[in-house]
């Protein structure tokens, strides 16, 4: 099954829920601009949350094309809360699983499950050792 998310250059957004560390469910709006270039391809999001007080997660990732049959692919990111995050993408079948850490001890994950080419679902994550800091569920639509 060929994935349009990350695989395609294209812009998604989707509104959801981003719930706190202690469970408090926020609302939450996510925009997301994925372009292809030979050397990179490049991946730029941001996620609000409407918390009080508000706040966005704003990434930009770097992404090493994928080689042939490549099992795994490698992506860098800066992140102002996080820091430098290093991850993988990894296509299983209807989904798109990417895990990640950074240098200061975070970690996570993110599962893309594929409903068809313009829309997948985003469930994912945040950890700091063994304590879950926050988790989000946004559906996410190809606008362009």
């Amino acid at each position: 099954m060929p994935h349009t998310y990350l695989f395609q250059p294209a812009l998604w957004t989707g509104r959801g829920t981003f719930w706190c560390g202690d469970g408090q469910p926020l609302a939450a709006e996510c925009r997301t601009e994925v372009a292809h270039r030979t050397e990179c391809w490049l991946l730029s999001g941001s996620l609000k949350v409407f918390g009080s007080p508000p706040v966005e997660f704003v990434n930009a990732y770097w992404i090493e094309p994928p080689g042939r049959d490549a099992a795994a692919v490698k992506w860098s990111s800066e992140n102002a809360h996080l820091g430098k995050l290093h991850g993988t993408f990894s296509v299983i079948g209807s989904a798109i699983l990417s895990v990640y850490r950074s240098e200061s001890g975070y970690h996570g994950a993110d599962h893309l499950r594929r409903i068809d080419d313009d829309n997948y679902e985003w469930t994912g994550l945040l950890l700091l050792e063994d304590r879950r800091l926050s988790s989000w569920q946004l559906p996410l639509r190809r606008v362009g």
